[in-house]
């Protein structure tokens, strides 16, 4: 069995923590360099939920998208959900690591894997990154359907393809338009609809939206908007990363859903 330190090195070296935001924290959290790694769990969030998922599945290692930690903290006291999580996975021997923002990059990261996940093809990245990295690098991509179709099926297709959850998948623009260009930005990538029309997309799919931002992207930039639940687009990636590793450690993909919102309701009235 391979080190926690060896895969470490392995994962790093398709997704490097010197890509990451300033303000990210990536890297591992928890856990000794040389205890023995036999079976590794990807999840999107550290959260009591999953760590019960490796705990009960025994596996050795947690790796997540998103940070446990990204303010600073002065306590990791089990008073808290995240001090919870830190004694829990020391408690049972269970390490954890996380590639966040140095996975969006990434070649393949993040949205190579949601535009996959979509059936787009000829992926190229939406905000490209030169320098030491390798491959079409940068945050975003933008790729073409196999065949046209409206906005209405688009966002049809959209659900059918991602993870299902209660936020759903909700769209901005005339449902009779017909697409073909799609971006994609899995996690909060609202402030790339001008860049994502800049490249010829008629669609920019991703997460968070907000409501002036999104009316006035379509007024003004004449793009429409997919929003799905920021779990549900970065998903995908679980299994790009799974694979990394799937020649040298037993993996697994938690299919736990993490989003936080769990209702969704539809108002049956009109509005005042």
């Amino acid at each position: 069995m391979p080190a926690l330190a060896e895969v470490v090195r392995e994962l790093e070296c398709h997704y490097d923590p010197a890509w990451a935001e300033p303000w990210d924290a990536v890297g591992l959290v928890c856990g000794d360099p040389e205890t023995s790694v036999a079976r590794v769990l990807f999840a999107v969030d550290p959260v009591e939920v999953v760590v019960d998922e490796a705990i009960t599945g025994g596996f050795d290692l947690l790796v997540t998208h998103h940070p446990l930690f990204l303010g600073g903290t002065t306590s990791v006291a089990a008073t808290t959900p995240k001090g919870r999580v830190v004694h829990r996975l020391l408690r049972a021997g269970i390490a954890l690591y996380v590639a966040h923002t140095n996975a969006d990059v990434a070649s393949p990261g993040v949205s190579d894997a949601l535009g996959d996940a979509l059936g787009l093809s000829d992926l190229r990245p939406l905000l490209p990154e030169l320098g030491a990295r390798s491959g079409p690098c940068g945050l975003g991509r933008v790729g073409e359907l196999a065949e046209p179709m409206t906005l209405t099926e688009f966002t049809d297709h959209v659900a059918r393809s991602l993870p299902r959850t209660s936020w759903g998948v909700r769209a901005a623009g005339d449902p009779h338009r017909v697409v073909r260009t799609i971006a994609v930005c899995g996690g909060s990538g609202g402030d790339l609809a001008a860049e994502a029309r800049g490249t010829g997309a008629d669609v920019l799919l991703t997460s968070d939206l907000k409501h002036h931002a999104a009316s006035e992207s379509v007024a003004d930039l004449g793009i429409c908007l997919v929003d799905a639940a920021h779990w549900a687009t970065e998903w995908p990636w679980l299994k790009s990363a799974a694979r990394i590793l799937a020649t040298t450690v037993e993996t697994s993909v938690s299919t736990t859903v993490t989003d936080p919102w769990t209702l969704h309701a539809t108002s049956t009235t009109g509005g005042t």
